[in-house]
């Protein structure tokens, strides 16, 4: 559409002369305009698909507003306009409706009327109309009021280091609107446990209590949603006494209630996902270490054209706030299982496995768990307690809770080439190069194992000393093993000094073996 740079008096030319039906190129001749603009404006006018009489009667205002759309023109004497503006408000509720289009209802406008709006005006009316009727109103927030939370639709992920399997979290997402002070946590789930306890460090993060807290109609937050009076869960009631504080519910399907947290959830979009999208995070520990130095970055952030950012304005803000309780609000669970033959116990919620000690085989557990830890009770004696793993059928083993045998096989699974290498460079020099020749001697490392682990255990025999000694000795050699080792220290050939440092020859002298002498 050509800039508003015509007067409409010109505009008014160009209309009379489509009337009478002249070309662009005697258009453009008698009134000097562009051809490309006075295509603009034809086109314009012929979208209105109102009559060109109609137009060239209209006063210049409406007219302006109608070219260019500033507002809803009224048309003095064009009955088709008082018929539509009567049934504004009927199509505006028809296309709330599953399947029904504006294309839907032109069709059965025409029908009634023949003579009616084309299609492009007929639309632009009701787009007007809906643009009245969706007029935003702007809330004044009080510092330290209330706090509004959400869940971010996009999930961020991480990578498990032991399994390669990408798992997938939610992000909560929590603000202050006075400030905009924002705060963002990865989560495992929505569930009731979970959304507490980020409640719990949302607080902690804005070292206060609002007056409120307004959450979406969650599951896990409310048990029945009423424009009034929504029902809470008895967990959120109870987190609410905790805080000393009131927990409010947005209406059903209403942003709008928490628009500062739908904005902020926007921004975390663009502030914390896009930043993160090239990274790989191998714990939901560390992913969210990285997402709190975004959100330190995102609250540090002058406000566009302002010369003071949310963590500025939260300066002022959290003074105002409630003090937080002297412990964080815990939900816990208790239950109970019997120690299997694996001496485990069995969180059956996420069906893992935890460890005991292996002589409470066979006994009943009490076992109380909340989202972070479980503790495992037998009668009134805490006997292990656990980070909780919310891996499904996974095992948390303490290697203090098994038999000794169990423990032999347990270190061996942390065996790898780092590991005897590190032991070895505790000797000495001439230990950790028969080390690595020796690991590098088979295709798969694991194969090497037990010869490295034989050889630093005869250090515990003749001494490190001499483990070391014997090495030097046995490096210029073509084969190195334990058994090589072995022999050294066995015939105590390490304590044997060679002259010039001459390759010393596991080969013993006897008559029967033929010298270099007898082939000359």
């Amino acid at each position: 559409m050509a800039a508003k740079t015509k007067s409409m008096h010109q505009i008014k030319q160009v209309i009379e002369l489509f009337q009478k039906g002249k070309g662009i190129r005697e258009t453009e001749r008698l009134t000097g305009i562009s051809r490309k603009t006075i295509r603009n404006y034809l086109h314009r006018i012929k979208s209105l698909d109102i009559p060109p009489e109609t137009l060239l009667a209209m006063e210049d205002e409406p007219l302006s507003q109608l070219l260019y759309r500033e507002a809803a023109p009224v048309l003095v004497g064009d009955d088709r306009y008082k018929i539509i503006e009567r049934q504004l408000e009927y199509y505006t509720t028809e296309l709330r409706k599953r399947g029904v289009t504006r294309q839907l209802l032109w069709e059965e406008y025409r029908k009634e009327y023949p003579d009616g709006y084309g299609y492009t005006q007929f639309c632009e009316y009701i787009t007007r109309h809906l643009q009245r009727n969706q007029a935003v109103m702007h809330f004044t927030h009080n510092p330290a009021e209330q706090m509004q939370v959400d869940f971010a639709g996009d999930k961020l992920h991480y990578v498990d280091s032991s399994t390669g399997e990408m798992i997938l979290c939610e992000v909560l997402v929590c603000v202050m609107p006075y400030s905009h002070y924002t705060f963002a946590m990865a989560m495992r789930s929505q569930k009731q446990e979970e959304f507490i306890r980020g409640l719990c460090y949302a607080l902690e993060y804005m070292t206060g209590v609002p007056q409120s807290i307004k959450c979406d109609n969650l599951r896990s937050a409310v048990t029945k949603s009423n424009r009034y009076e929504p029902q809470f869960t008895e967990a959120m009631e109870y987190v609410g006494a905790h805080y000393g504080t009131t927990i409010l519910a947005a209406r059903v399907r209403k942003p709008r209630d928490k628009a500062s947290v739908e904005k902020a959830v926007d921004l975390s979009y663009k502030r914390i996902y896009a930043p993160l999208r090239h990274h790989i995070h191998h714990s939901i520990e560390e992913l969210n270490a990285a997402i709190r130095k975004q959100l330190e970055e995102h609250n540090s952030r002058l406000f566009k054209g302002k010369d003071y950012s949310r963590k500025k304005l939260f300066e002022e803000e959290k003074f105002l706030l409630k003090e937080l309780p002297s412990s964080r609000y815990e939900m816990k669970h208790v239950t109970s299982g019997k120690v299997n033959r694996n001496y485990h116990v069995i969180v059956g919620e996420d069906y893992h496995h935890y460890s005991v000690p292996f002589t409470l085989i066979g006994k009943q557990m009490k076992i109380i768990y909340t989202a972070d830890t479980v503790e495992i009770y037998d009668d009134m004696n805490r006997v292990a307690i656990h980070k909780r793993n919310y891996k499904r059928h996974g095992y948390s083993t303490k290697e203090e809770h098994m038999p000794a045998n169990h423990r032999h096989q347990f270190a061996a699974k942390g065996w790898n080439a780092e590991y005897f290498e590190k032991q070895a460079t505790a000797i000495g020099d001439s230990t950790l190069a028969v080390i690595k020749k020796i690991l590098a001697s088979k295709f798969f490392y694991e194969q090497t194992y037990n010869s490295c682990l034989g050889i630093l255990r005869l250090g515990r025999h003749y001494t490190n000393e001499r483990l070391e000694a014997a090495c030097k000795h046995a490096l210029p050699s073509p084969v190195l093993n334990y058994r090589t080792i072995e022999n050294i220290l066995k015939n105590n050939r390490d304590k044997q000094s060679t002259l010039f440092n001459e390759p010393v020859s596991l080969i013993p002298k006897h008559h029967q073996l033929r010298g270099p002498s007898a082939y000359q």
